[in-house]
């Protein structure tokens, strides 16, 4: 299935197996941790050299979720970038990108200062009674920054992760990691509830995932 419609604080949202988030109400599309210019980031920095093919790949399938979904509004939740020195790099692959939508770029650890971006940049962004933000803190919000993942039948998936009071999406970027529920801090923040597997297609699971469903999913 490519998503799953759920509700969050009588919102509805749409999970794509992508990890995109789709808000059709706003005509949104929210994402988070796209991480862009990563590899780009490594060998200026003196890192590792990875395959410099991972920005195309995510704008690629970031052009195709906002077609998909008809969004009008494209909200980033922080980490957009690897650093600032990336964003600066993307200008005008995002200008093109970005030209019919509204952008919000919310400001992440990694991309604190973007600069020349089209769009509106903010810390933090309130709609319908949500707090938008990078990192989950006074709830009921939005946020990415943990790249969650779920183990299950010994495959980790990104997912998304619905509490009672935070919705935390998976790392929409090509070259990014994660950090597997129930690992603290994301027990705390969301001990129980639900989450929606992304990857090949969209699949919900109750948190905590019952034993006997485990061998379900793969």
């Amino acid at each position: 299935m490519d998503s799953l419609d759920f509700s969050f604080h009588g919102q509805q949202f749409r999970a794509r197996a992508s990890g995109a988030l789709s808000w059709p109400r706003q005509q949104a599309l929210l994402v988070a941790d796209l991480h862009l210019g990563k590899s780009e980031r490594m060998a200026r920095r003196g890192g590792a050299l990875l395959p410099p093919f991972e920005t195309a790949a995510t704008l690629a399938r970031l052009e195709a979720e906002i077609t998909d979904t008809g969004a009008r509004h494209l909200i980033c939740l922080g980490d957009s970038f690897d650093d600032d020195q990336a964003a600066i790099g993307l200008q005008d692959a995002l200008a093109g990108l970005c030209a019919d939508l509204s952008v919000t770029w919310i400001l992440g650890n990694h991309d604190p200062r973007p600069k020349a971006l089209p769009g509106l940049h903010a810390k933090e962004q309130q709609i319908a009674g949500l707090s938008l933000r990078h990192v989950a803190r006074q709830g009921p919000d939005i946020s990415g920054h943990y790249h969650p993942k779920l183990r299950v039948a010994g495959q980790r998936h990104p997912a998304f992760l619905i509490g009672t009071d935070h919705l935390i999406l998976p790392a929409f970027g090509t070259y990014t990691g994660g950090l597997d529920w129930p690992c603290a801090p994301l027990s705390a923040l969301v001990p129980e509830g639900r989450a929606i597997l992304t990857g090949r297609r969209a699949v919900m699971v109750p948190l905590p995932l019952p034993a006997r469903r485990k061998s379900r999913f793969g």
